[in-house]
């Protein structure tokens, strides 16, 4: 979630133009009435428009921007795309041009633009916005209001397979004992988005690894070069193995290739830049979204108040592995834990496999509808599992289970 970010990159907004479907600018935005009644518009006259934190420069962004394009070209529909826009009122503006300008849908991808997305939805009710990340759409009850995400902790959870089966490999061959098979994780913020992260890849190293044990840090920035190679080198330098992330730039994984220290990227592969220390790298594919949402809205039918992606729709993706590093059977492993993940057989939070200061848990309520004291309003655990992203799509898992030491906290 990309909450109270100091916008570090060009102030100026950048404004990029790609037209698919030959359509002129001139275009009127679908009426009200054609959501309501099902009319459909063609492609030919359909206009969408997107709005991203960063550019392409950064990893989080890359990986929308990517999809955004693919499922536009897709579809022949024309598209706008709207980068470094922070997280204040400039977001509601660049929305209310989009809209002004005619397009029928707009998508923003950052967890701080739900403010200004849900002003823009009031104001230009015929109009459908969809955000990703956000948690308000399920409580805000507006019909052109839609959040997004993805079941993200299977992937990190198969990511960790690859990083247990690796730690294991270096105690096999005497590069550590058990007992130093310690794990370092770089995480922006101390949301729940991160500590859902972080536990998954944790849970899935510890399920064939069981000495694991994990540090995080946290640099207060979603996107902070120095920030991240500082704290991958900081947790480097406490002995940490293997490291990992939940922050958008090349910080973490270029320390790692500078230390010769395995790195488990996020939202895209980093084997060319890293080619000595890269693992894997899980992310969410966006595109099977940005293909259902567009043509829901262009068939004048209702998109989802909140949508969760799996690993059934596309969604949850790993790169491929870097057999150059992976340790030997870690294709295999991680083929054979996803089909138990797909067939239900394995749940990453399942209970049985983690406690909470020494005790198991059997019930936990969360903050699923998100008021301003984040009061626990949701039981969560049904039938021996922390659900994530159940019964909203952005997650609330923030539990700290043991084995996982935090050297810092940071909240915006």
């Amino acid at each position: 979630m990309k909450k109270f970010l100091a916008l570090l990159l060009s102030l100026s907004m950048v404004f990029a133009l790609s037209a698919c479907g030959g359509k002129s600018d001139s275009a009127p935005p679908a009426d009200t009435d054609a959501a309501e009644t099902g009319d459909s518009t063609p492609a030919s006259d359909f206009k969408v428009g997107f709005i991203f934190l960063h550019d392409e420069n950064s990893t989080y962004d890359l990986n929308f921007i990517n999809a955004a394009e693919a499922a536009c070209e897709k579809l022949g529909v024309e598209y706008t795309k709207i980068t470094n826009v922070p997280e204040t009122e400039e977001c509601y503006n660049k929305a209310a041009e989009l809209a002004d300008a005619g397009c029928n849908i707009i998508f923003a991808d950052s967890f701080g633009h739900e403010d200004y997305i849900i002003q823009a939805a009031k104001e230009f009710p015929q109009v459908q916005f969809c955000h990703s990340t956000g948690t308000r759409a399920h409580t805000e009850g507006l019909s052109n209001y839609h959040n997004a995400f993805a079941s993200i902790y299977e992937g990190r959870y198969l990511a960790g397979v690859a990083a247990g089966m690796k730690l294991n490999e270096m105690i096999d061959n005497g590069k550590i004992t058990a007992d130093q098979a310690k794990i370092g994780y770089v995480g922006a913020f101390t949301y729940a988005e991160v500590i859902s992260g972080y536990t998954s890849f944790f849970l899935g190293a510890r399920s064939v690894c069981p000495t694991a044990t994990m540090e995080v840090t946290f640099t207060g920035s979603w996107y902070d070069e120095t920030a991240e190679k500082e704290g991958a080198q900081k947790l480097i330098n406490n002995g940490c193995v293997l490291i990992s992330q939940h922050a958008d730039s090349m910080g973490a994984p270029t320390a790692c290739e500078t230390a010769g220290v395995p790195n488990v990227s996020y939202n895209g592969s980093t084997q060319s830049a890293c080619p000595n220390t890269f693992l894997v790298s899980s992310r969410i594919d966006w595109e099977p979204y940005f293909e259902y949402a567009i043509t829901a809205a262009m068939n004048g039918t209702a998109i989802d108040a909140d949508w969760t992606g799996t690993l059934a729709t596309g969604s949850v993706v790993l790169t491929d592995l870097n057999t150059a590093v992976a340790a030997e059977g870690t294709q295999d492993a991680i083929d054979a834990v996803k089909a138990e993940l797909e067939n239900g057989t394995r749940q990453v939070f399942d209970v049985n496999t983690f406690t909470v200061d020494g005790s198991k848990l059997d019930t936990y309520k969360a903050d699923v509808d998100t008021d301003a004291d984040y009061t626990p309003d949701t039981e969560v655990i049904v039938d021996g599992a922390f659900r994530e992203s159940t019964f909203r799509s952005a997650p609330y898992f923030d539990l700290r289970i043991d084995g996982i030491t935090l050297l810092d906290e940071v909240y915006g």
